[in-house]
C-alpha cells in the first residue's frame, strides 16, 4: 500500500495510503479530497480531477494518452506536470509521490 503526499488547494499537505490497482482519482475522491470533483466519474471526458505530477515520477505515472493531453492543455491552469488523476493508476512503486490538487477552471 503506497502513501501519497497530497497537497489540496488550500496548500495543506497530508498523507494518503493508497491502493494499489486504483486510480488516484478514485483513491482521492474516495478519502475526502473534496477538491478533485470527478464529474465525468473518470472517463476521461472533463478535466476536474486535474492534479500536478512532478516528472520524477513519470516513468511510473506514464504518458498521458492524447485524450488527456487535449483536456488538460484546454485549462488555465496547465503546467508540464498536469495529468488527469483519472488516467494513473496506483502502483506500490509510488509510494512517497507527491501530488498537487490543481485548482478548476469552473
Amino acid at each position: 500500500m503506497p502513501t501519497i503526499q497530497v497537497t489540496n488547494l488550500a496548500g495543506e499537505v497530508s498523507s494518503l495510503d493508497a491502493t494499489s490497482g486504483n486510480t488516484l482519482m478514485e483513491e482521492l475522491r474516495d478519502n475526502g479530497y473534496d477538491d478533485i470533483e470527478a464529474v465525468c466519474g473518470g472517463v476521461c471526458s472533463c478535466a476536474s480531477c486535474h492534479v500536478y505530477i512532478e516528472s520524477k515520477w513519470a516513468s511510473l505515472t506514464g504518458k498521458g494518452g492524447e485524450d488527456e493531453h487535449q483536456l488538460v492543455t484546454s485549462t488555465d491552469y496547465y503546467k508540464e506536470s498536469s495529468r488527469l488523476s483519472c488516467q494513473v493508476t496506483v502502483s506500490d512503486e509510488m509510494d512517497g509521490m507527491e501530488v498537487v490538487i490543481a485548482t478548476q477552471d469552473y
